[in-house]
């Protein structure tokens, strides 16, 4: 097949220019905005997403069978301050991409995220939970979802949740940074999730590949639960990292433009039958990404 990458340059699309290396299988033409020189990576080529016109125009030419779109506005507070910007990334340039792969009857991955859920839940979301984004981020992530569906028969929907990898920023390497410079930081610990390793999702994105690409919606992270404190906390420990004390604090005592979700902690059950994958615990991935930094 032939298949496109959008955003090939964030965290999620450098991990899957990694692993493409090893399924040769298939031609990739991995794009961004801007493009990357990288020994050793194969060549990347500039694609507006936002440009209807280009984004068909792309797909005809290179005769597209398939789309993992990895391209979105993800700098949550600022969204609050540019949501047409956000609107237009996360959910009009997605349509563009989905409309376009389906009229060569092709297959379109988007990959969404938890902001689509409020976060008032006490047990993990399904797939099937109602949706209540109560962010710009959010509400257009969910926007994008539901444009992709509509546009293409064949849409996977695979939503993650507090996305790190040793690229472009993350927490992970901002609290390795601040507890290197720091002798004390406060991070919140009443917000609870579980942090997913971009290599782990870009190894199930090659998976679902190779199942076909199971259309419909599925939760993607690894396993366990955790808080941002105690996420911190095993940072600092498995870097080494003995100097700064992390305190615990209440999300009131650290106001953000964006409301975060207070739990998001996603159910993995479906993806797990569907593609016969077992997930890794969110501290071996963490451990793996920290001794590859």
């Amino acid at each position: 097949m032939n298949i496109l990458v959008t955003g090939c340059n964030g965290q999620l699309g450098n991990e899957l220019q990694l692993l493409e290396l090893n399924n040769p299988q298939h031609t990739y033409y991995n794009t961004d905005i801007t493009t990357v020189a990288i020994p050793g990576r194969l060549p990347q080529q500039s694609l507006d997403i936002t440009d209807r016109e280009a984004v068909e125009t792309f797909v005809s030419e290179h005769q597209i069978d398939g789309i993992v779109n990895c391209a979105a506005y993800t700098a949550v507070d600022k969204a609050e301050d540019n949501p047409q910007l956000c609107l237009l990334l996360n959910a009009t340039a997605p349509a563009y991409l989905a409309a376009a792969v389906d009229r060569r009857n092709g297959w379109m991955i988007q990959i969404s995220t938890d902001y689509v859920f409020d976060g008032t839940h006490h047990t993990p979301y399904v797939e099937t939970d109602g949706v209540c984004p109560n962010s710009t981020y959010g509400r257009t992530k969910l926007a994008g979802e539901q444009n992709t569906m509509k546009a293409c028969r064949h849409t996977m929907i695979i939503r993650t949740a507090w996305l790190y990898s040793t690229f472009g920023n993350n927490f992970v390497k901002t609290m390795i940074r601040l507890g290197k410079e720091k002798t004390e930081l406060g991070v919140i610990f009443d917000q609870i999730g579980t942090p997913t390793y971009a290599r782990d999702l870009a190894t199930v994105i090659f998976a679902a590949i190779s199942h076909d690409v199971p259309p419909g919606i599925y939760h993607y992270t690894n396993e366990g639960v955790i808080s941002w404190y105690d996420f911190t906390k095993a940072i600092h420990r498995i870097a080494g990292i003995t100097t700064c004390h992390v305190r615990p604090l209440h999300t009131s005592e650290y106001p953000t433009p964006a409301t975060r979700p207070h739990f998001s902690v996603l159910d993995k059950a479906k993806i797990k039958q569907t593609l016969a994958i077992e997930i890794p615990y969110w501290e071996e991935s963490l451990k793996a990404c920290i001794e590859t930094l």
